[in-house]
């Protein structure tokens, strides 16, 4: 015993020896590179051909560092402390509107209103062109110009002078700046068979308070599952995060844990509330854009047993940020220090994100409907859009709107009229087949099929190709319709018709014994195409 002891001792002597050499080694390295930083700056300042902007090339210097160690450290200098606040809160002051820019006019016009907002109160609407804001013009301004010009301190006012397009006519507004803030709950309502929605769009502001008010008058309404859509939500709060779990799970039961290299970095958080409901049937829809604290949600979730999980992998941002180190002249730094780690202690990885238990493909829009909606010159959409909201002072509710045969018809004349021409990416395609036959020597021989699939790709049928995509195109042109009359909350109701993610989690629910073999484990789901 005696001479393992020693052994022992001796073996911890040289462990804390190597340490402590480990620890002077690196120390002596952050500060021999410190010191050539230091010098070759110095004579880069002394001796370049051109005087170095210290700001620029410092700035430079240090994202380039923070660039090698992941996406989400950044360094904010005092200039940018208000894009961070803005980032932080999820707040900024403006009109609140979407603004864009129309290539046809070579205008920035506005785009899309939020509801509640200073730009909807004043009666702006789709598609007016911003001609003046105060005493600058703003006709041959970018977007990032005119939109830093709408954006100020919350209380300011301005004059904002637009054109409408629909009648031409010059009309004037003041305009009070005021925060503005998206809601963080979308849409929620009841669909066939007792489920309830809920579209959840962030986790910064309250959203916990939110959801529970939401959940509450679904189950009033006769709600007996739920479909939570965490899709396109980027996260916020793990606070707000862990309280929206509280309603569907025990009271301390563990959400997430982080860890990092100080001890301070590592905590743990658990429900903090009594449940509403432990026990109805839920599924969680999640894609590409979902991340943070919607990864942390959702996770948790399947870890527990609690929910399902619908859709595309992930995201995978699983990395803690301390948003406010504060270094000299006002500066501040987003820090990194742990990761996040759910209840079965896996994390959440860019490699990995977190995987559905069912797997379904969103459809893609086709090349057509894509130009139609933001890459066409002639705005032929964008335009019918406008004169079909100055035509119609009322439509129908979003769950009974729809355009007529006649008004499609009447767009797609107007698209044929307008010269209309999309990239075609059949064509492009062709054209990479083609040099791969040539380049292996086997064009000559598949000439004639070569030249028969090519005349029929030439020929650009647009007209066909409005009927072929008929009902996405109409689609989208029904979502940007109803946003002028119900908003967000409009776009999301037409935007769910056709959801095949949604129609996979509703299907689902509607088994028992499926949803009760997925949730378990015991059951690998099928891709859904």
């Amino acid at each position: 015993m005696r001479r393992i002891f020693l052994s022992l001792t001796m073996l911890l002597a040289v462990l804390t020896a190597v340490q402590a050499q480990d620890v002077k080694n690196h120390n002596l390295e952050v500060a021999k590179n410190l010191e050539i930083f230091n010098a070759l700056y110095k004579n880069l300042d002394m001796m370049y051909v051109d005087t170095l902007d210290a700001n620029k090339v410092v700035t430079a210097g240090i994202d380039a560092m923070l660039r090698s160690l992941d996406r989400y450290t950044e360094y904010y200098p005092e200039e940018r402390q208000k894009e961070l606040r803005q980032m932080l809160t999820g707040k900024y002051a403006g009109i609140g509107a979407l603004v864009r820019y129309h290539q046809q006019l070579k205008r920035v016009v506005i785009d899309e209103p939020y509801a509640g907002m200073p730009a909807a109160e004043v009666g702006l609407k789709k598609g007016d062109i911003i001609l003046q804001i105060d005493d600058t013009v703003m006709t041959d301004k970018t977007v990032n110009y005119v939109s830093s010009h709408l954006r100020g301190e919350a209380g300011t006012t301005f004059m904002l002078k637009i054109e409408r397009p629909s009648t031409g006519k010059k009309m004037s507004f003041k305009i009070k700046r005021q925060s503005i803030k998206m809601p963080e709950i979308t849409y929620y309502g009841m669909r066939d068979n007792g489920v309830g929605y809920i579209n959840l769009n962030t986790f910064t502001g309250e959203p916990a308070k939110a959801m529970r008010r939401a959940f509450l008058d679904l189950k009033k309404q006769g709600a007996k599952k739920l479909v939570l859509d965490l899709r396109g939500n980027g996260g916020g709060s793990v606070s707000e995060c862990v309280d929206i779990l509280s309603m569907w799970l025990p009271k301390n039961t563990k959400i997430v844990e982080t860890r990092g290299k100080l001890k301070r970095a590592n905590s743990e958080y658990k429900t903090r509330m009594e449940p509403v409901d432990t026990v109805m049937p839920i599924v969680v829809l999640v894609n590409r854009e979902t991340a943070s604290s919607s990864e942390i949600a959702s996770g948790a979730l399947q870890d527990l047993k609690r929910a399902i999980i619908i859709g595309t992998r992930t995201y995978g941002k699983g990395l803690v940020q301390v948003p406010n180190v504060d270094l000299p002249y006002n500066a501040n730094l987003k820090l990194t220090t742990s990761r996040y780690y759910l209840p079965s202690g896996r994390g959440i990885t860019m490699e990995e994100g977190i995987k559905p238990d069912v797997e379904v493909k969103p459809d893609t829009l086709a090349n057509i409907t894509l130009y139609l909606d933001r890459l066409d010159s002639t705005e032929v959409m964008f335009n019918y859009v406008v004169d079909y909201i100055a035509k119609h002072p009322t439509i129908a509710p979003a769950a009974d709107f729809h355009l007529t045969d006649a008004d499609y018809a009447d767009f797609k004349q107007r698209v044929i009229k307008a010269g209309f021409t999309y990239d075609q990416l059949s064509k492009k395609q062709f054209g990479e087949l083609e040099k791969v036959a040539k380049f292996e020597g086997y064009y000559d021989e598949a000439r004639a099929e070569f030249e028969a699939l090519k005349k029929k790709i030439d020929h650009h049928d647009v007209a066909r190709d409005l009927d072929l995509r008929r009902d996405e195109i109409q689609q989208v042109l029904e979502q940007d319709i109803i946003s002028a009359y119900e908003y967000q909350t409009g776009q999301v109701q037409v935007g769910l018709r056709n959801d095949k993610t949604l129609l996979e989690a509703e299907r689902i629910l509607g088994s028992e014994g499926e949803y009760q073999r997925i949730l378990k484990g015991e059951q690998t789901a099928e891709t859904a195409n």
